[in-house]
Order: C-alpha cells, then structure tokens, then sequence
C-alpha cells in the first residue's frame, strides 16, 4: 500500500461544503413539505432560500475549479472495465475481492461512478435547481408558463428530485464503508490521502 494525495484541499472543502448545504437544505425542505414540524413553516422557508443561493454559489466555484484545474475530465463517461466494477459492486464486493479499478489521482471514478456523478450533475442538480426556482419565483412566472404549469405540479417535481437526491445520499455513505477498511473512505475525504495499492512488478 502506498498513500497518495487523491484529493486537494478545495475539493474536500467543497465536497464537505456541499453535503453539509444538501443535508440542511433536505431538512428545510422536508420540514416546508409537511413531512415534520421541527420550524415553522416561514422559518424553514426562509433557512432553505438562504441555503439555496449559498449552495449555487458554491456550485459556481466548484464548476470554474473543475474547468480550470482540468478535474471536470474525471466525469468523462467510460465503458472500460464497466461489466468488472458492477460485478463487483453486485458480486465480488460481498467476497472479499479486489476492486478491479486502479484508483489514480487522474482517474478518481470508475466507470459506474462517473455515470452516477455524470447524471447527479447533469440531472439531478439541475432539476432540483430549476423546479426549486421556479417555485420561489412563482409570482414572477411569465404568463405562458403559468398556463402550462401550476405550483402544485412544479412542487412535487421538486419533492420527487429531493428523494431522489436522498437516495443518492444514502447510496453515497454506504459506498463510503466499501474501502479496504469501513473508515478508509471517509479518512482520505477528509485528510486527502488515500491508500493504494502497489502496482506489481512486471515478471
């Protein structure tokens, strides 16, 4: 095994940043929706506005690190060794076996991982964002909208996105105790080090 800088400081920054941001937005949001009452309904609202423009602009510096620093090339979608990881994840994971992915600084997600990040950035955010918008903007929908839409419609597609945000989530944490040790994840999201293994040597 050898440690190896996987992750840079703003992008554990971010990344902590983010799921802090995503799981109080969760609880405002649920609590707005009726699901629980811990605030009243104009605390949460207003909690879950002021956490949604802190969250956009942390998405915008996230976009210009990932551009700028060429990260973005990490969600490339890839079918390379894609049939291995999910026979992993489904299979060999239970096993005991190797992770058939070489983990690199350059390379941080395996085919699977990609297209889930692929699709939480291109999908999932973007349809949080946009129904999330258009709600609290509903008394400034343009008159065209307003006749193909109607608040309720746009408030469960919001509530549909947030469960689906959930599961990803939970998803994520359990993925997080897959590593060579339960904490092995988790310990190189927040020092940046993550073990590896060693190539071995060719005969």
């Amino acid at each position: 095994m050898s440690r190896v800088m996987m992750y840079k400081r703003f992008e554990r920054f971010w990344h902590w940043s983010q799921a802090a941001l995503v799981l109080a937005l969760a609880f405002t949001g649920f609590n707005i929706h009726g699901t629980f009452t811990v605030l009243s309904y104009k605390q949460a609202s207003d909690i879950h506005t002021t956490l949604l423009w802190a969250l956009l602009g942390l998405w915008a510096f996230a976009i210009f690190w990932h551009f700028t620093t060429g990260e973005w090339k990490n969600y490339i979608p890839t079918t390379e060794k894609m049939a291995e990881v999910f026979r992993f994840y489904t299979v060999g994971i239970f096993k005991g076996e190797e992770p058939p992915y070489e983990k690199t600084p350059e390379k941080k997600l395996n085919p699977l991982q990609r297209m889930a990040y692929l699709g939480l950035k291109l999908i999932l955010n973007p349809g949080l964002i946009i129904s999330g918008l258009l709600y609290l903007f509903y008394n400034q929908w343009p008159e065209a909208v307003a006749q193909i839409l109607t608040l309720e419609i746009v408030a469960l597609i919001h509530t549909a996105f947030a469960f689906f945000m959930v599961s990803f989530i939970i998803l994520h944490v359990y993925l997080t105790t897959t590593g060579h040790t339960v904490g092995a994840h988790l310990k190189a999201m927040v020092t940046g080090y993550e073990d590896v293994h060693d190539k071995t040597p060719a005969e």
